[in-house]
C-alpha cells in the first residue's frame, strides 16, 4: 500500500489596513464610553504602526502587519482598563516639545503651558538687560517646564531639581531629546536642599492636591502618576511653604518666583508668600478660565 504524504500548508500573514486599525480602535473605545476616543485611538495607531495623521488620509488602505495590530489591540485593552494613553505610548507633547514619560515622572498637562507663557515675557525682559538668564526649576519631572522656557529663549540656562533619580534621568534625557541638552543641568535635590547660587527666576509645577483628596482623584491621575508629584499635604500647600521660605536667599536682584496652582489656591498661596516678603505680580488663569499660575517679586 502507497501510503500518501501530507504536505503541510503554509500560513499566509493576513494583514489589515491602516484605516481598519483606525475604525476598529476607535469603535472599542467610543463602546466603552472612552472620552476622546477618536484620539485615544489615533494616537495608538500612529505610535504602533509608525505613521503620521497625514497617512490615513492620503493611503487609507496601506497594509499593516499582524504583529503591529496585535500591540495595538493590546494597546487599547491597557486604555480601556484605565490607563492614560500617553503612559501606553510613553510621551506627551508639551509647548511644541516632545517629552518622555517614566513611572516617576507626572504627565506634563495643557494647564501648566499658563505658567510658561506667564514666566516669558520676564525672561525676555532680563535677556534683553543682560543678555542672558538662569532658572531654577524646582521638583522638574519631565523638565517640561524648564525645558518649555529655553526652546523659547536660546540665551537661558536651567537647573532642574527633583528628588527622584528616575525623573532627573528623563529630564536630562528629554533636554537632550530637544536640543537644549547643553544648557539644561539635573540636579537631586528636595526643593532648595541641595541648591547653590542665585537665579533670576525660580519655578515650580508643585504637588498641590490635600492628602484627603488624593483618593477622589480620577484613575488615569490616582493609578498612573507618581502620589508624591501629587500630595501636597494635608491642606495641599506644604511645597508652597518650603518653596517660599527658602526662594529668597536664592534669587538674584529683580528676580522672581513663578508657582502653578491649584484652580482655588490663589489667595492662600498669595498669603504664604507674602509673609516671607514676597510681592504679587501678575495672576495668570488657564484656559478654563481658572486661576492657574502666579509671579511674585522679591
Amino acid at each position: 500500500m502507497i501510503l500518501s504524504r501530507r504536505v503541510p500548508v503554509q500560513k499566509s500573514v493576513v494583514m489589515t489596513t491602516l484605516a481598519a486599525l483606525h475604525r476598529h480602535a476607535r469603535a472599542r473605545l467610543q463602546d466603552a464610553g472612552i472620552e476622546n476616543a477618536a484620539l485615544d485611538a489615533r494616537l495608538l495607531v500612529e505610535h504602533f504602526t509608525g505613521t503620521e495623521r497625514i497617512d490615513a488620509i492620503r493611503a487609507p488602505e496601506t497594509p499593516v502587519a499582524a504583529d503591529a495590530e496585535d500591540e495595538i489591540s493590546d494597546a487599547v485593552a491597557r486604555r480601556l482598563a484605565g490607563e492614560p494613553v500617553h503612559r501606553i505610548v510613553g510621551w506627551r507633547e508639551f509647548f511644541g516639545l516632545r517629552l518622555k514619560l517614566s513611572p516617576e515622572t507626572l504627565e506634563p498637562r495643557p494647564d501648566t503651558e499658563t505658567l510658561v507663557e506667564l514666566v516669558l515675557p520676564y525672561l525676555r525682559e532680563k535677556v534683553g538687560r543682560s543678555g542672558r538668564a538662569r532658572i531654577l526649576d524646582l521638583g522638574t519631572g519631565t523638565g517640561a517646564v524648564a525645558l518649555a522656557l529655553l526652546s523659547q529663549i536660546p540665551e537661558i540656562t536651567a537647573v532642574g531639581t527633583d528628588i527622584s533619580a528616575d525623573a532627573l534621568a528623563t529630564a536630562v534625557g528629554n533636554a537632550n531629546l530637544n536640543g537644549v541638552g547643553e544648557r539644561f543641568e539635573g540636579r537631586l535635590s528636595n526643593w532648595l536642599g541641595n541648591v547653590e547660587g542665585r537665579y533670576d527666576v525660580i519655578l515650580s509645577n508643585p504637588p498641590y492636591i490635600a492628602s484627603p483628596m488624593i483618593k477622589t482623584l480620577s484613575p488615569e491621575v490616582r493609578l498612573f502618576d507618581p502620589q508624591r508629584a501629587l500630595d501636597g499635604g494635608a491642606d495641599g500647600l506644604d511645597a508652597y511653604r518650603a518653596i517660599a521660605a527658602c526662594s529668597g536667599a536664592h534669587l538674584g536682584q529683580n528676580g522672581y518666583v513663578a508657582v502653578e496652582i491649584g484652580h482655588d489656591q490663589k489667595d492662600e498661596v498669595s498669603v504664604i508668600f507674602t509673609r516671607e516678603g514676597f510681592r504679587l505680580e501678575r495672576v495668570a488663569r488657564d484656559l478654563g478660565g481658572h486661576h492657574r499660575a502666579l509671579i511674585f517679586s522679591h
